[in-house]
């Protein structure tokens, strides 16, 4: 019979080995990623497809930087602006003059039982002249003016998706940490899962696909009831081990304006979570199993202290502890994020609440926020 003394160490154990499966058989990946050489570099047509909805002052930022992107082959920028009530309609008109690859679609009635962007998204969608769809919002940037020639540049034979790092501008103060951390986070999952063939999820703020893909699938109607989701379930729904490809490139990634209040970021994060409860079931076994034995590891750590030879406890710390380490370092400078890592301890601490606190988010239903 075990002695219940034992029952701490073994739960702890039980859950390191999970987790170093995590980081040794997933987001090693990407760590440790290198870039696979193109025999031929493409120039395909390309149509960038934002939607704005009063974002005037985000587009006067932002806008410029994608029109004046370095590309000799044929493209375009596609703004929907969907019912704004500010000067966004007039800024695009004043854009136009100047640059001609612009293509404004006016939107000017609300669509009936479709809450968040998706009608819109569709509707560019749906005006895009050229196959390959390359998404970003409009409180985006690109890092770099060869941000849309890198992108199209991984759409070799049988792909149909790409997935970019969409980052959060640096700013000071907790909250930013926050989110940046929380991005960095998501991302190291959905880049590394996709990496190893099981692509889940990608981030409109940086996302490319195909426009016979979009129509194959019939766009949103799977999900047009839910506000989110125009981009992590679109990808859920049609990513495969062989059609998705990852951009892994400082100078490929976009950078958006974080949230500027703590209740803004909540809103934002169960907005996005909820979305997870939608997602194919192999896809939230595997998130699922992750989170758990997340949210179990302080609390079988503590234990095992408090119950067990503090030696045989910290040695099982220190092991996860390396490993995470060595993991996240590498993968923070892959995504240009490791001013982070000194504090990478405190955000996995923080992972414990933060799972607890957005857990409702996948039995409570959505507010039909615009995104």
């Amino acid at each position: 019979m075990i002695k219940i003394s034992w029952l701490p160490v073994a739960l702890l154990s039980l859950v390191t080995l999970i987790q170093l499966y995590y980081y040794l058989r997933y987001f090693v990946l990407l760590a440790f990623y290198r870039k696979k050489a193109h025999e031929v570099n493409r120039e395909n047509a390309v149509s960038i497809v934002i939607c704005a909805r009063d974002e005037a002052d985000e587009i006067a930022r932002n806008l410029p930087g994608i029109l004046v992107q370095q590309y000799k082959s044929s493209h375009e920028v596609v703004v929907v602006n969907d019912n704004s009530n500010d000067d966004t309609k007039y800024l695009l008109e004043g854009l136009y003059r100047d640059f001609k690859q612009l293509h404004i679609v006016e939107l000017v009635q609300e669509a009936m039982h479709i809450p968040g962007k998706k009608f819109p998204l569709s509707m560019g969608i749906k005006s895009a002249k050229h196959e390959i769809l390359l998404l970003t919002d409009a409180d985006c940037i690109p890092s770099s003016e060869h941000w849309l020639k890198i992108m199209q540049d991984a759409f070799v034979p049988d792909i149909e998706i790409v997935l970019g790092y969409g980052a959060y501008k640096k700013k000071k103060g907790l909250l930013n940490w926050m989110v940046r951390f929380d991005a960095f986070h998501t991302a190291i999952q959905y880049f590394s899962f996709a990496l190893a063939g099981k692509p889940y999820m990608g981030v409109g703020r940086n996302l490319a696909y195909k426009k016979a893909l979009f129509f194959k699938q019939k766009g949103f109607a799977a999900h047009h009831h839910i506000p989110g989701g125009d981009d992590d379930l679109f990808v859920n729904a049609c990513a495969t081990s062989k059609n998705t490809a990852v951009v892994i490139d400082k100078d490929a990634f976009t950078l958006s304006s974080p949230p500027n209040s703590w209740k803004e970021w909540m809103s934002q994060k169960r907005r996005h979570n909820g979305t997870g409860k939608y997602y194919k079931f192999k896809h939230k076994w595997l998130l699922g199993w992750y989170m758990i034995t997340h949210v179990l590891f302080y609390p079988s750590l503590v234990l095992g202290f408090l119950m067990f030879d503090w030696k045989i406890i910290l040695g099982i710390f220190s092991v996860r502890l390396l490993v995470q380490s060595i993991v996240f370092y590498r993968a923070m400078k892959k995504l240009g994020e490791k001013d982070l890592f000194p504090f990478f301890l405190l955000w996995d601490l923080w992972m414990f609440f933060y799972y607890i606190y957005f857990m409702s988010a996948l039995w409570k239903k959505p507010k039909p926020h615009w995104s």
